[in-house]
């Protein structure tokens, strides 16, 4: 089973040992973040330093004027990585592999840009009770999904990639880290289902082109949300919408993800790189791996699932995507060694996902798993090794 493993440019350019550290445990190829969000990332392996904050979300690839107009004239306007103190730290990290003789793929985060949504809460996803979600670009807005294309074409261009991995390629919703997040196990996953609907303007409007009234709708999720939040528990899972409202909402959702993946795979089309999604076999999901649409499967190579909490529920949700996805369509497993409570037999977990169906995994996180947490990821990517390409036939 090959093996992708993540990492941000300052890992590979700026971490000593990191083409070693790579090859010993026998990644087939290496993800660079070549745009990505606001995060502080941990820097074990530096002698000189404890993290990189990136302030900001960025592309990590240059922002040329002329892709991008003037900031008087484009407001969705990738910023820049200052604190790499580099031109092209994504371009430069994926050159640095390919000059090793390693593969390497262009991770891109497509629709969680805080600092965008921040400066254009217009675009951004809303929900019922009027209050944006600034991490989250709605993709029912023209200018996102032109925004996305962009973002794309711009992040691949003139780099040799072995494969394209699309990250938030859809909807993000009201499950999200703040600062000094207050929101956990507040809401039940039914009332933060319904949170994550948007309620934007570009989504109304989506609405009553499909004959419903925005305003009833946003009633009716309200008076949804405080039942489940007053008389509900924390583990309720089931809603009390009408089936045919809910079928509507999940539609709007679902066209509007199409029409996005849509404009970026045909920004990309001249890449030559396989087409890598992150999804979730749930249609409701919201987030970094955001519900799979019916058409997802044939537009991409390989869809990446969420298997970051080990245990029955992931295993089987790895099944469930091997029944229903084209047998062309690659299954990923995306589990991760830097969790707060590590996998007690990560190497035993790995087996377990290939035997349910899946064909590659995918390692998280080549830069931000130390000395600590090492051995965790040679273990993992040890097991893959031993499985075959597509132990499920």
């Amino acid at each position: 089973m090959p093996v992708t493993g993540y990492a941000y440019p300052w890992d590979v350019l700026d971490a000593p040992g990191f083409l070693d550290r790579a090859a010993e445990i026998g990644v087939d190829e290496v993800a660079v973040a070549l745009s990505y969000h606001t995060t502080r990332a941990a820097t074990p392996w530096s002698p000189n330093r404890t993290s990189v904050l990136a302030r900001h979300a960025a592309l990590y690839r240059p922002v040329r004027d002329w892709a991008w107009g003037s900031l008087d004239q484009t407001r969705l306007r990738p910023g820049t990585p200052d604190w790499t103190g580099r031109d092209d730290p994504g371009g430069d990290a994926v050159r640095a592999l390919r000059e090793a003789g390693m593969d390497a793929a262009g991770w891109v985060v497509l629709t969680h840009n805080s600092r965008l949504g921040e400066a254009n809460p217009d675009v951004c996803v809303r929900n019922c009770f009027d209050e944006p979600y600034p991490w989250a670009l709605c993709p029912s807005s023209a200018e996102v999904r032109q925004f996305a294309a962009t973002l794309a074409e711009e992040a691949v261009d003139g780099l040799e990639l072995s494969s394209l991995v699309l990250e938030a390629c859809g909807q993000l919703g009201a499950v999200h880290q703040c600062h000094h997040e207050k929101t956990d196990a507040v809401w039940s996953p039914a009332a933060a289902r319904l949170l994550s609907v948007c309620c934007c303007a570009a989504c109304a409007g989506r609405w009553t082109e499909a004959g419903a009234e925005p305003e009833r709708i946003t009633d009716e999720l309200r008076r949804a949300v405080r039942s489940l939040i007053v008389h509900g528990d924390s583990g309720m899972t089931e809603d009390p919408l009408e089936e045919e409202l809910a079928g509507l909402l999940l539609a709007t959702r679902q066209a509007a993800t199409d029409e996005l993946r849509g404009a970026v795979l045909a920004a990309v089309a001249g890449s030559g790189a396989r087409v890598v999604l992150h999804g979730a076999v749930d249609p409701w999901v919201t987030g970094a791996l955001p519900g799979l649409t019916p058409a997802a499967a044939g537009d991409v190579d390989a869809v990446v699932l969420p298997c970051w909490q080990a245990g029955a529920a992931t295993v089987d949700a790895v099944g469930a995507a091997r029944e229903r996805l084209p047998g062309a369509v690659r299954v990923g497993a995306y589990i991760t060694a830097v969790a707060a409570n590590p996998v007690p037999d990560i190497a035993g977990y790995v087996t377990e996902l290939g035997k349910a169906g899946a064909d590659e995994l995918h390692l998280y996180h080549l830069g931000l798993a130390g000395p600590a947490r090492w051995a965790d990821m040679r273990a993992a990517a040890t097991a893959a090794r031993y499985l075959p390409a597509a132990s499920h036939t």
